[in-house]
Parts: C-alpha cells; sequence; structure tokens
C-alpha cells in the first residue's frame, strides 16, 4: 500500500536507464548508482489515497500525518506503520444469551456506524482500533441489555440506539473514533417465550373483540327501546314497518313468503276489522268505505 503505478514506472525506466548506461560506459559502478538511485526513488515517494493518513514515525517516534496526494519519506529512517481510513465505517457486532433486566436471555444483533476523526490517536492510543471499537461495542450492548426489560426493548428501539451510540462514543473518544450511530437489527427471544407472548396477544385481542361486540349489543337494544317507545305512540308506523319488512324479505330472497297468521293479525291485515281499523287510524274514511265493500264483494264471491 502506498506504491504507485507511476512510481513503479520511474523505478523501472530509471534502472533500464542505468544498466544501459553501464554497457555503453562499460563502467558496472555507474550502473549499479543508478540502480541504487532508482531504489531510494522508490522507496522513498509514496502515495495517500483522498481518504487516506500515513502516519510517520521517524526512528520511532510520530513524526507527522501524510496524504492525500504524493509525499515522501527519508528511507531506513521514516516509516509508515499505518494507513488510516477516513470513512465511515460499519461495524457488526452482536451479544448472545444476554439477560434482560427482567431477568429474559435474549440475542441481539446490531451494527455501528463510526469514523476516525483523529488519526494520531487512533494509530498510537490503541493497537488496532478495529478490533477495540467491535470489543467496547458488544460490552456496551450487553450493559444496555442488562438494564433494559425485554418489552422496553421490542418497542423502544430508538432509545436504546441512542443510548447505545452515547456510550461506545464515550468510550472511543479517547482513541479519536466519533460513533456516528447504532441500529439494532435483531432482537431474538426463546421460542416457548414467543408462543406464550403470542397466546398472550391472542387472548388480549379477543377479550377486545368481546367488549367491543357486548358494547354494540348494547348500542342496538338502546334503539330497540326508543324504536318500541315510537312504535308503542303510533301503530300505524309498525303496521307500515312490519309491511316494509315483508316487502324486503320477498325482494332478497323468493317471491313465497310464508308469514305466521299471527303476525299478519298484529300488523292488522289478517281480517275485516283490522283492515278496517287501519283504514280509520289512518284518517281516511272514505279509504275505509271502499275497503269494506271490496272485502264484502270477495266475500260473496268466495261463497258463491
Amino acid at each position: 500500500m502506498g506504491i504507485h503505478p507511476v512510481t513503479i514506472v520511474v523505478f523501472v525506466v530509471t534502472a533500464a536507464v542505468g544498466v544501459v548506461l553501464g554497457v555503453a560506459l562499460d563502467s558496472a559502478a555507474i550502473a549499479a548508482a543508478v540502480i541504487a538511485l532508482a531504489v531510494l526513488f522508490l522507496l522513498a515517494f509514496r502515495v495517500a489515497r483522498q481518504w487516506q493518513r500515513a502516519v510517520i514515525l521517524r526512528l520511532g517516534r510520530y513524526l507527522d500525518l501524510k496524504g492525500p496526494g504524493f509525499f515522501y519519506i527519508l528511507p531506513f529512517i521514516d516509516t509508515v506503520p499505518y494507513w488510516v481510513d477516513l470513512r465511515t465505517i460499519t461495524t457488526p457486532f452482536n451479544a448472545e444469551e444476554t439477560l434482560t433486566k427482567d431477568s429474559v436471555p435474549v440475542d441481539v444483533d446490531a451494527v455501528l456506524f463510526w469514523r476516525v476523526v483523529d488519526p494520531k490517536r487512533a494509530a498510537i492510543e490503541v493497537e488496532n482500533y478495529r478490533h477495540a471499537i467491535a470489543w467496547a461495542s458488544q460490552t456496551a450492548l450487553r450493559d444496555v441489555i442488562g438494564r433494559t426489560d425485554l418489552a422496553e426493548m421490542l418497542r423502544g428501539r430508538e432509545k436504546i440506539d441512542k443510548d447505545l451510540c452515547q456510550m461506545i462514543d464515550q468510550r472511543t473518544e479517547a482513541w479519536g473514533i466519533k460513533a456516528l450511530s447504532v441500529e439494532i437489527r435483531d432482537v431474538k427471544i426463546p421460542e416457548g417465550l414467543q408462543n406464550a407472548m403470542s397466546m398472550q396477544a391472542q387472548a388480549d385481542r379477543e377479550r377486545q373483540a368481546r367488549v367491543i361486540l357486548a358494547d354494540s349489543e348494547r348500542q342496538v337494544s338502546r334503539v330497540f327501546e326508543e324504536s318500541a317507545k315510537a312504535y308503542t305512540s303510533n301503530p300505524v308506523a309498525l303496521q307500515l314497518r312490519g309491511m316494509n319488512i315483508l316487502l324486503e324479505g320477498m325482494r332478497q330472497n323468493s317471491t313465497i313468503v310464508i308469514v305466521p297468521s299471527s303476525a299478519v293479525e298484529t300488523m292488522g291485515l289478517g281480517a275485516m276489522s283490522g283492515l278496517t281499523s287501519l283504514a280509520k287510524e289512518s284518517g281516511d274514511s272514505h279509504g275505509a268505505k271502499s275497503i269494506s265493500t271490496q272485502s264484502r264483494d270477495t266475500a260473496k264471491a268466495g261463497t258463491v
């Protein structure tokens, strides 16, 4: 890492020139000197990418940060032990068989988004900052799980993510690392507990359904009670309602409807007296006479 193709090309060209000069001048010393110069050039010039920073140590002591682009070092005196990546890095981590606050074993998978903000501290203050942040994230996750109830963990993931990110950031700040965000991907609970929670949810839904049904029946009974009071004070409305029910049944099912005679009598449609009372109650005396006459004619025809 750090050796650019351009430096390799320069090294090859310089070495070739040294060989050609040595052959042309018949001098091995000149060829060796030019080749040595090419090797020094290859060792001295490095290239750092846009997102990289090179940590330079001179005789074992921190000197500077280099990059991005071309830079040079003193061969055999300066070294580049670390190339620090400044991009946002994703680190998955998990906590297996960890007990929650209410003593429920869970397996939690999460992912951390972080980046290096101080390459010097990341290279000097910790041996391997990638491994260190992975272990710090896992221990922080176990701490958060241990002080959180299962129900809160399943419902309030956003709050847990925020608290976990703050804990990790406090632990990695000394290493020059910034924790950007944490996202819990999955929370696994024992299968027996899943079945129990499913049964509990089903029972709760059934209870709510029964309560809603009972409340609906109570509302319907109140409406029927109010309708009964209205029909008691107005028998004509009751008779018209009964006729409307018969008409709707004939439209929906068939053209033949069997109705008990008692029901017809209650509607005032089963006898001549019922028809007469219906006409009297409607206030149409002329209509009552017509209905009575028609009924007598029908009765005579039936007798003959």
